[in-house]
């Protein structure tokens, strides 16, 4: 990474993103974060910005984790429609026996 460059709107967008996955994590309190969110959006370039989170740990990619709550949330939604189509099977069952 060229810390010279010019930093862009995505590139603040993304600090200011990290910095709360680390004030949620509990590494930063909220005035920290305050402080540092806004010096991002006074940062030039790149090398301002790595400045600002030089340290905090590197983070796991966060579309990683969400592709993990997303096979939960499909987990949950295989279960619902097994509980469904069970209980009318029952219904109908006990419709036909009655």
């Amino acid at each position: 990474m060229d810390v010279e460059l010019r930093a862009s709107d995505d590139d603040r967008n993304r600090v200011v993103a990290e910095l709360h996955r680390h004030t949620a994590a509990g590494r930063l309190t909220l005035d920290e974060f305050s402080d540092r969110a806004g010096a991002v959006w006074t940062a030039r370039t790149l090398g301002d910005l790595a400045a600002l989170t030089r340290d905090l740990p590197a983070l796991s990619d966060p579309a990683v984790g969400s592709d993990t709550v997303g096979h939960g949330r499909r987990e949950l939604l295989m279960l619902f429609a097994a509980a469904a189509i069970t209980l009318l099977l029952l219904g109908g069952f006990l419709a036909i026996t009655r």
